[in-house]
């Protein structure tokens, strides 16, 4: 790959980033080796490898490889057999946990979970957890062994503990003894390894023993005295033999280790290569990149691509395809307005996407395989070459033209900018369709309007612009393809206040073709942004229209369950109530027939009051909760004999036959039913104005309510014939209706079933009559005719 293109397009700080996110040296040199790869199942191999880690990364989060530290020197001493120093072991031991740890990482949650590109490696890892621990265990730290490291030193050590309590024994007795006065101070000191006390100059006759040493002004001297010397020299041989024992600890451990000298380099090489390949799924993660697809048709489509190097929350992203319709791809437009961030964002890709890194951009996007990539971008003028802008930038294109060929990619930026510019567009037209006529991909900017010309006359080269806001004067970053871009040098400096004769004057200057040119560019940029306005609207209607099409859904999946499990409901409500009142009705049934002809009436009102006890509750339980107040109880002195009254319990209708005894109970007439209640479960009503078609004859046809309330709610027809029965029916319906009943049960029988014809064949001709039916089970069946009148 050319080393310069890398350069120019800054890919050795995506490197930078990259090692940032390795954690070991190893893998940290591996990273900053990294180059674009120019084989295709390489690059895939590479790419499916960062895909798995940026997998794993988002399902279980970092893994650190620290304990990766480098070891080859170490490695090779065990392989020659020498002996390891501490630290040296340490890093074994800390490489041996660390592989440990990843291989722990690497496991799949479950059986089921789909295999990836890195078991490969987790599978490879040999822990050797063995060897780990057993290092762990005899050195504590990079100075400090284990007593337990073999049971020598342990002895060894327990010796010199003795020996030095002895020793200070010894001196403290002698500094808080007699030698109290002949002491500087009273401690007790070390010099040379050894153990002494500091004695007054003038005093040394009086301690016989070793002078090891004075002060700097020479008035103290520390001695070591006689008593102890045979003890410190006892010390001083179990500290040469503790240093002898640790060496031959460090000795076993070595030859241990270097059993497994093969294992651990391989764990090294797999920890190396996974730290590697996890900084690369984390650069991904940072970067909200996505894995890019890859052709050998040399046809890229970039969707939604931002610029790696640039703010992720401020850049804009851009589309750019470049080799499937068109080659050849030139970019016009003002300063400043992304143009060369688009080139570079290209090239950036291609160098990241063959290097297998995911790049910032939206998924399917797709790259190709380029052996090598050209750039000629910035400034490359060169005082101790003697070169200007323009002959430095020359020299550089002529390499491009040299070593380029169907498979390399060559960018431009600003292509002969810096020299006169009828012949820099001339010349920049002239090595552009060189390159077209070679099937070289090429994308190059440029402010020159003769080659906006050339793109669109020339089959396969198309046009593209930075979208400018001359408004805002600022741009917007976009890259429009199929759109030559204006340099909107006058409308710049309009806006900036250049005066507006200076700019005719100028127009003045551009040739009527040119004008014309520039004039077809601004109609069409205009045309553009009314389209892009009007499909924005659009997509925002479609997108509120499907927004509201599932809400609406939403709503009516809500209700139709809603529905179902009301109907559920209810289902199993009213089985349960037909339970209910089957048990209770079977129940009564039972207690009567028990009861026999002779049994006593007050047993039986006290088990039908029972009965109807049973039915009060389960009416108070099926009862809704209503959130109209419950009306007032009445007092005693509001009621009066034949007053109309509702039972609400009960939901029946009656009169009132007695006045309420000291408890507040008293019976209701509700129909042929006389039933006993308290005034607590009572309340008026009043009887409304009844409408009498029969009788609209006399006065206004309303008539007062003044019927018996003795008319019973039902008539027994059996055994009458069927004129003799209408006669009497005809007569009881009037009153009936009159006394304001609701309905009347009339019992006909079942026999031949003419008496029920004559009934309902009356009922049909009676105008008052609402409805009629049979009697259900329970009311007679079909020996019962229940009747509803008109209200």
């Amino acid at each position: 790959m050319n080393q310069k293109a890398l350069t120019i397009l800054e890919y050795h700080k995506i490197i930078d980033l990259l090692c940032d996110r390795a954690s070991s040296g190893p893998g940290k040199e591996l990273c900053r080796s990294l180059l674009p790869l120019t084989d295709l199942s390489e690059i895939r191999a590479a790419q499916s490898n960062t895909r798995d880690a940026l997998s794993r990364l988002m399902k279980k989060g970092g893994i650190s490889f620290g304990g990766n530290r480098p070891l080859g020197r170490s490695l090779s001493s065990l392989e020659i057999g020498s002996c390891l120093s501490a630290p040296e072991l340490l890093s074994i031991a800390g490489l041996l946990e660390n592989a440990n740890r990843v291989k722990t990482y690497g496991r799949r949650d479950r059986e089921d979970s789909p295999e990836d590109t890195l078991d490969v490696y987790f599978d490879a890892i040999e822990p050797l957890t063995f060897l780990a621990q057993e290092i762990r265990r005899c050195i504590l730290s990079e100075e400090e062994f284990a007593d337990d490291a073999s049971t020598t030193l342990k002895h060894i050590r327990r010796q010199k503990l003795l020996t030095n309590e002895k020793i200070h024994s010894q001196l403290n007795s002698m500094v808080n003894g007699s030698l109290r006065t002949y002491l500087q101070d009273a401690v007790v000191t070390m010099r040379n390894n050894r153990y002494c006390i500091p004695v007054k100059a003038e005093y040394k006759g009086q301690v016989p023993g070793m002078i090891h040493d004075q002060s700097s002004t020479g008035s103290t001297l520390f001695i070591e005295p006689a008593a102890v010397v045979n003890l410190n020299n006892q010390l001083k041989e179990l500290e040469l033999k503790e240093k002898e024992e640790i060496e031959r600890i460090l000795a076993d451990l070595s030859t241990q280790t270097s059993e497994y000298v093969p294992a651990i380099a391989e764990n090294q090489r797999i920890l190396t290569q996974l730290d590697f390949i996890f900084a690369k799924g984390s650069l991904a993660l940072e970067q909200n990149g996505s894995e890019p697809l890859f052709n050998r048709e040399h046809y890229i489509h970039i969707r939604k691509g931002r610029h790696p190097l640039l703010d992720k929350r401020k850049v804009v992203p851009i589309d750019i395809s470049l080799g499937k319709d068109f080659d050849l791809l030139i970019v016009t437009g003002p300063n400043t307005g992304g143009k060369t961030v688009s080139l570079k964002t290209l090239g950036l890709f291609t160098l990241m996407g063959q290097a297998g890194l995911h790049i910032p951009a939206a998924d399917r996007s797709e790259l190709s395989i380029f052996t090598n990539v050209f750039a000629d971008i910035g400034d490359e003028q060169s005082i101790e070459q003697n070169l200007s802008t323009f002959s430095s930038h020359m020299k550089n294109i002529v390499t491009i033209l040299q070593q380029a060929d169907q498979d390399s990619l060559c960018l431009f930026d600003e292509l002969n900018a810096g020299t006169d510019p009828t012949e820099g567009a001339a010349l920049a037209i002239a090595i552009l369709s060189w390159l077209h006529e070679r099937g070289i991909r090429t994308m190059a900017t440029t402010h020159y309007s003769e080659l906006k010309v050339f793109a669109l006359s020339t089959p396969f080269v198309e046009n593209a612009c930075c979208e400018f806001d001359v408004e805002t004067l600022s741009p917007t970053y976009r890259l429009l393809i199929g759109i030559p871009g204006k340099s909107n040098a006058f409308a710049i400096s309009g806006k900036l206040g250049l005066p507006e004769q200076i700019i005719d004057k100028a127009r003045e200057q551009i040739s009527a073709d040119k004008e014309s040119f520039e004039d077809l560019l601004t109609s069409l940029e205009q045309s553009r942004i009314t389209i892009e306005k009007e499909q924005m609207q659009i997509a925002s209607y479609k997108s509120e229209i499907e927004t509201l099409k599932n809400r609406l859904q939403a709503k009516n999946e809500k209700i139709d369950e809603s529905r179902d499990r009301i109907l559920r409901k209810a289902n199993e409500e009213a089985r349960e109530i037909l339970q209910e009142a089957k048990a209770v009705a079977d129940e009564t049934i039972r207690i009567f027939q028990k009861a026999g002809p002779g049994a006593s009436m007050k047993e039986l009102e006290k088990t039908r009051s029972q009965v109807r006890d049973k039915i009060n509750q389960k009416n108070e339980k099926l009862t809704l909760k209503s959130t109209v107040p419950a009306p007032k109880t009445l007092k005693p002195e509001q009621l009066k004999l034949g007053d109309s009254v509702k039972i609400v319990s009960m939901g029946l209708k009656g009169t009132v036959s007695s006045l309420p005894d000291h408890k507040g109970n008293l019976f209701v007439q509700c129909g042929i039913i006389r039933s006993q209640t308290n005034i607590k479960d009572l309340i008026l009503i009043d009887e409304p104005d009844i409408v009498t078609p029969a009788l609209t004859r006399t006065g206004t046809g309303k008539i007062k309510m003044s019927k018996s309330f003795s008319v019973s709610p039902e008539i027994n027809l059996l055994g009458k014939t069927v004129d003799e029965a209408i006669a009497i029916l005809d007569k009881y319906l009037d009153d009936a209706y009159l006394a304001h009943l609701p309905s009347v049960r009339i019992v006909h029988g079942k026999g031949t079933g003419a008496l029920r014809a004559g009934v309902q064949n009356h009922l049909r001709r009676c105008k008052y009559v609402k409805s009629f039916r049979l009697g259900e089970f329970g009311e007679g069946d079909a020996g019962v005719t229940i009747a509803e009148f008109k209200k």
